[in-house]
């Protein structure tokens, strides 16, 4: 404390350390902490800035990465709406061989590394058109290129195709589906190493994983593929939403990865990366729970199967929302990584306390691989 004490004094924050107490001390550290976050967060957007610019003088053809959306069907009491979701970019040399992907799900020999996801150049605050069911919407991205916006329209139950394009770029395709009014079962999936084995969150082995490995050498989770098809096959009008705390930058290899090994479509609950106006990181597990909390609050009427694994913080998270929401649950699966997993994972973070508090609940369910998690959620009558 007193060498930071001196550091602040030395760059006029402090004329004299004479009498200062620790409460006081510590109110100064959090502001010029603040202060630097708030520089990082200045310092991106110049750099964004810069790179955008770049992007325009050399002609960067701009384009739109669509995701899958959802939406809900007009009731009594509610109109029907929908959420779109993408991003929009400008290509770069590295990104083209992620083009196929964009205009389809189709596979490609060709070994594609993680890092290119991550050398598009975002277009912010760039103005979309959306065409619906013969509507059309002009929607605004944010700073980051993502498109997330939620449209009061009504459509009829199903899957509708969405129509996307910027400015000067050629129009791209995706779906939305709108989930039916009597449907009260859901699945929420999380990504890492849930249905990808990642080994997250030990820093270097999941960069390897996410940049470095192409995307033909990431390992499926053993057995979770059938779980989700068995879960498809007994509820085939559930909605899938694959929650991460991964950038939407890996959209187009996650979709490909999905659709390679045999998992139901759905819609992908991604974040951005990068500082915040007052965090140098935003928080992978709050955008969780904000995305747990906006889902019941959207489908009051839905039972959520919620499936993560224990190597993060997804059981503490799963059961936060059972607690605050246990109408909408219907269970909650969590796979338990292996030993090595679960070393390189940094272990379990959640209390022995809470584990036992879960373990007798009759909606909690483990196992090591999905096949496990299939037997017993049909024991529970959900398959």
């Amino acid at each position: 404390n007193l060498k930071i004490g001196c550091f602040i004094a030395r760059y006029g924050k402090l004329e004299s350390m004479e009498n200062l107490g620790p409460q006081e001390l510590r109110s100064v550290v959090t502001e010029v902490a603040g202060e630097a976050v708030n520089l990082g967060y200045r310092m991106g957007d110049a750099v964004h800035r810069w790179r955008e610019q770049r992007a325009v003088a050399h002609g960067r053809e701009p384009i739109v990465v669509p995701s899958e959306g959802y939406g809900r069907v007009a009731t009594d009491t509610e109109s029907g709406w929908v959420r779109i979701l993408g991003r929009a970019l400008y290509k770069t040399a590295a990104f083209e061989k992620l083009l196929h992907v964009v205009e389809g799900t189709e596979d490609t020999d060709n070994p594609t590394r993680g890092w290119r996801a991550f050398t598009t150049v975002a277009m912010s605050d760039v103005y979309v058109t959306i065409l619906i069911a013969g509507h059309t919407f002009e929607v605004q991205t944010d700073r980051g290129g993502v498109l997330d916006v939620r449209l009061d329209l009504d459509l009829p139950a199903g899957m509708h195709k969405v129509i996307m394009y910027v400015p000067g770029s050629r129009a791209v395709e995706t779906n939305v589906y709108i989930v039916p009014e009597s449907q009260k079962i859901g699945v929420i999936v999380d990504v890492d190493d849930t249905v990808m084995v990642t080994m997250l969150p030990r820093p270097l082995v999941a960069a390897w994983n996410s940049f470095v490995l192409d995307e033909h050498a990431r390992i499926p989770t053993p057995g979770m593929a059938v779980l989700m098809d068995r879960i498809h096959r007994a509820h085939p009008q559930a909605p899938f939403m694959y929650l991460s705390t991964g950038a939407w930058n890996i959209t187009p290899t996650l979709r490909r990865f999905l659709t390679r090994n045999g998992y139901p479509r759905g819609t992908f609950l991604l974040t951005d990366w990068g500082p915040t106006p007052d965090r140098w990181f935003r928080s992978g597990s709050q955008h969780k729970v904000n995305s747990l909390k906006r889902l019941a609050q959207e489908f009051p009427q839905m039972q959520w199967i919620l499936i993560g694994d224990d190597g993060q913080r997804d059981p503490d998270i799963y059961n936060g929302f059972a607690v605050r929401y246990p109408q909408n649950v219907a269970a909650i699966m969590i796979r338990n990584l292996t030993v090595g997993e679960s070393v390189l994972a940094s272990g379990r973070v959640w209390s022995d306390q809470r584990a036992q508090k879960m373990t007798n609940s009759p909606l909690w369910m483990e196992a090591n691989d999905g096949h496990t998690l299939s037997r017993l959620l049909r024991e529970r009558g959900l398959l």
